[in-house]
């Protein structure tokens, strides 16, 4: 499983359907679930032309008076699959990611909950989102994956979460850059992995997409 983060780079903004599209034509080309986060404004179209949109961002509070506010009903209206929920940029408290999970899952939405450390992956893993994403924050955009930089924390996250439940999938986030990274990734007990920067800013992005996904 491959989670494609855009977050609201230029070239998300110019380009965020052309990138869906390439994930598109790469699932169709290998099998592999590839899941694009385009920015907001482009969900509804770009869930009407992919099936695995995920939003970068959700709120837990229900439809209502909240003013900014996307509620997990709102991305089911829009057909989206899903969030990332906790990503560094955009923390949350304990508590909201709880509230948030449920509100997903309550909608028949997936969830990605990203943690920064095992420590705080084991303190998400009972509330069984759908994937958890170890992200290192200082990683992040860095070029320097996870994996290579700080592989104890993907093989001691991995081991928790499943001690702790079975359910929740394990990807590896912060840093991935290239096939290598994603190998070293399954190596060391990831199920997929979760990237932006390498896939938005990739001089042929479809390319380096296909290369990624040959590695699973």
């Amino acid at each position: 499983m491959i989670v494609l983060n855009l977050k609201t780079y230029e070239p998300s903004i110019e380009k965020a359907l052309f990138f869906t599209d390439i994930a598109s034509e790469v699932v169709a080309e290998t099998g592999l679930r590839i899941v694009v986060c385009p920015p907001t404004t482009y969900l509804k179209e770009a869930a009407e032309r992919f099936s695995e949109v995920f939003a970068q961002h959700v709120d837990a509070n229900a439809p209502g008076a909240y003013t900014g506010s996307i509620p997990a009903q709102l991305l089911k209206t829009c057909k989206v699959k899903g969030s990332l929920v906790n990503h560094s940029e955009k923390k949350l408290q304990s508590e909201i990611i709880k509230a948030t999970v449920e509100s997903l899952h309550v909608h028949g939405l997936e969830s990605v909950v990203c943690a920064a450390s095992t420590k705080e992956a084991v303190q998400i893993a009972p509330l069984t989102p759908s994937h958890i994403a170890i992200e290192p924050p200082e990683l992040i955009g860095s070029g320097v994956s996870v994996s290579k930089a700080q592989p104890e924390i993907i093989i001691n996250s991995v081991k928790a979460v499943k001690e702790t439940n079975q359910k929740v999938s394990v990807l590896c986030g912060a840093g991935v850059s290239n096939k290598e990274d994603v190998l070293k990734a399954i190596e060391l007990g990831a199920e997929g992995v979760l990237l932006a920067s390498a896939f938005v800013k990739a001089k042929d992005p479809k390319a380096f997409l296909v290369d990624l996904a040959s590695a699973f």
